[in-house]
């Protein structure tokens, strides 16, 4: 009998701690449970035979245009969201489209050489993703979004910025953007009039433009 009258007694003290004690007059406080948000990050994998990448190199006597083959890249969504990016390069695929014959391979293996990109020591090239500012009131079709990253060539690294334009439909995201950079900050100062003295009609711009066109589909979902 003593221990059942023992028992009850923990029962009801234990009872009695699971409440608040409220004095009169006082409102009670209650505090609702947070709720964990989960966030979809769609991964979208770039397409290289769907996309396109064109530079453009100008010299005071005419340019010089051709194409860069993407070698893999990733454009991260949340919902139509940006959200990140990576994106490489294969520089052994530099091509020129103006020139024919001898004239145009003598370019190709020049852009390849140490004077420019050094394709044979630094096989790729590289942008990321850092920073990602929409831009507010952006009409149909024009670029949504401030990007700015990493790029790294000859294995060296600056931060740009550019406008883009990222869209998904139907499961397709798209990146398209225009944008120059100055090739000397890359250690490309091959007849840069800011380097050399005397070059006359020979110099060559430092902005390398660059036309970026990439289509990337849904590959993975990831929960953060």
């Amino acid at each position: 009998m003593k221990k059942v009258l023992l028992s009850l007694m923990v029962a009801a003290t234990i009872g009695a701690s699971a409440f608040t004690v409220v004095s009169p007059g006082s409102p009670e406080k209650k505090t609702a449970p947070k709720k964990s948000v989960a966030v979809a990050i769609q991964n979208y994998k770039v397409i290289p035979a769907e996309s396109k990448i064109t530079w453009i190199g100008r010299k005071v006597a005419g340019e010089h245009n051709g194409n860069i083959t993407l070698a893999s890249g990733t454009i991260l969504l949340d919902r139509t969201a940006l959200r990140g990016g990576t994106f490489i390069m294969d520089m052994n695929s530099i091509t020129c489209n103006d020139l024919q014959g001898g004239s145009n391979k003598r370019l190709v293996d020049h852009l390849k050489s140490d004077d420019f990109f050094s394709v044979e020591k630094n096989p790729t090239a590289m942008f990321a993703i850092t920073n990602i500012a929409p831009r507010a009131n952006a009409k149909s079709g024009t670029a949504n979004y401030t990007i700015t990253g990493d790029l790294t060539i000859k294995g060296i690294s600056n931060q740009i910025s550019f406008p883009a334009l990222v869209t998904l439909k139907k499961g397709v995201a798209t990146a398209k953007a225009n944008f120059k950079f100055d090739r000397t900050k890359w250690d490309v100062k091959f007849r840069s009039g800011n380097f050399f003295e005397n070059l006359g009609d020979k110099a060559i711009q430092d902005d390398v433009e660059l036309n970026i066109e990439l289509v990337a589909k849904q590959e993975s979902v990831a929960k953060k």
